[in-house]
């Protein structure tokens, strides 16, 4: 199934409910990063969370960056959404593998540690970019996507993520899903869909028996959802050599010249999606011609 997120309204048109099947973004953020079961999971649900509210918060063309930093063995996490369904991202520490919390589920909060904060900063293209941040208050990170949309956007939701890493390392399932509470909901409404959240199965179970968003958003409401909106999502990265060719150009000029004397060449990572670029001598030179760096 390609993935794909859906938007709606439920619950008597009180709630805005959104769900998606990320499984293969997800997928593809492991094979790129190699990273271990741990790893895996904190980065699948911040790219499952990043999408969810980039979808709620965004239009048009703004862009939203998201940074977690937590005091766990993962490090930094950094994911990049926008409006239109595309995300990437990596983390400092892909290597990390721990043992099954008391649930006997992937410790996330372990990962990402329960100390430290999530940052979101969205670009609207026009004026400064505006950055909110919020500490985190579970490391499970759902929760932490739900407290900030409470915080900074003042918005009360309830965000589930949830991913199943295989014995292979590989992702077998990821998904999840955002609920926000309208201006014209009932107490009653409100109470009804706690009740729901508490005996929801995680997303990742539900995926795993062949359900899709649809299905989720209606075990939610009983059937009572809208859909508005179908549309695919999907892991892609923008980087490009002339965008790191204008990077090097940024360098001191002293810098390129001892790439050029001492390593004869240059690689180019991208921290996103792990594609290399090589800069031979003859580009570098040419970069040096161009560089706006000082001496």
């Amino acid at each position: 199934m390609a993935d794909y997120l859906v938007k709606s309204v439920a619950g008597n048109e009180m709630f805005r409910a959104y769900a998606v099947n990320a499984t293969g973004i997800v997928a593809e953020a492991q094979r790129r990063h190699d990273t271990w079961s741990a790893a895996s999971a904190a980065l699948g649900r911040s790219l499952v969370g990043t999408l969810l509210l980039a979808s709620s918060v965004l239009k048009g063309d703004e862009r939203m960056t998201v940074k977690i930093n937590g005091n766990g063995p993962v490090g930094g996490i950094v994911i990049d959404g926008n409006a239109n369904g595309t995300v990437k991202g990596y983390l400092q520490h892909p290597h990390i593998h721990l043992p099954l919390n008391e649930k006997h589920k992937i410790d996330v909060k372990g990962a990402v540690g329960t100390e430290g904060f999530l940052s979101v900063t969205k670009d609207q293209g026009v004026g400064d970019p505006f950055t909110g941040t919020v500490a985190l208050v579970s490391g499970e990170l759902g929760e932490d996507f739900t407290y900030y949309l409470a915080q900074s956007e003042q918005i009360p939701s309830a965000v589930g993520l949830s991913v199943f890493v295989n014995d292979d390392n590989t992702i077998g399932v990821a998904g999840g899903f955002l609920v926000q509470v309208l201006p014209n909901a009932t107490d009653e409404a409100i109470d009804t869909l706690e009740n729901k959240l508490k005996d929801m199965p995680l997303v990742s179970q539900l995926l795993r028996e062949g359900k899709t968003p649809e299905d989720v958003l209606d075990l939610l409401f009983d059937g009572d959802v809208k859909v508005l909106d179908k549309m695919p999502v999907k892991f892609e990265c923008d980087c490009s050599k002339e965008r790191f060719a204008e990077s090097l150009m940024a360098l001191p000029k002293h810098e390129v010249r001892e790439m050029i004397d001492e390593d004869h060449g240059a690689t180019a990572v991208c921290h996103f999606c792990g594609n290399e670029y090589r800069f031979s001598e003859a580009e570098l030179e040419a970069v040096l011609s161009r560089s706006k760096g000082d001496a």
